[in-house]
């Protein structure tokens, strides 16, 4: 019984190490290379997109707050108030204020 035990610890290890060195030596073909390459490029597209999903989703937010600032309507039309200030600044004798 005991020489049972030792014989299938010994079948079930060399296995074990059979699969590993098969695993290892099919990472170092070319195969096994443009798989690993191929894996790496796909974590770094995936976080090129999440990366430009946030940049977008950051420039609209500041967008909305700069067209509320500056009294600017979602549509892009100005407010009237806006525009008449604006103008009478524009018409005064403010240095800047020339058209």
């Amino acid at each position: 019984m005991r020489r049972l035990f030792w014989i299938a610890l010994g079948a079930t290890a060399g296995v074990l190490v059979a699969r590993r060195l098969t695993k290892a030596a099919r990472q170092l073909t070319p195969d096994g290379a443009a798989e690993r390459v191929s894996g790496a490029v796909g974590g770094l597209t995936q976080a090129i997109r999440a990366f430009a999903d946030d940049v977008k989703a950051g420039m609209a937010e500041r967008d909305l707050e700069l067209r509320e600032a500056l009294g600017i309507a979602g549509n892009g039309a100005e407010r009237e108030a806006d525009t008449a200030a604006l103008d009478d600044l524009l018409r005064s004798d403010h240095p800047r204020g020339t058209r």
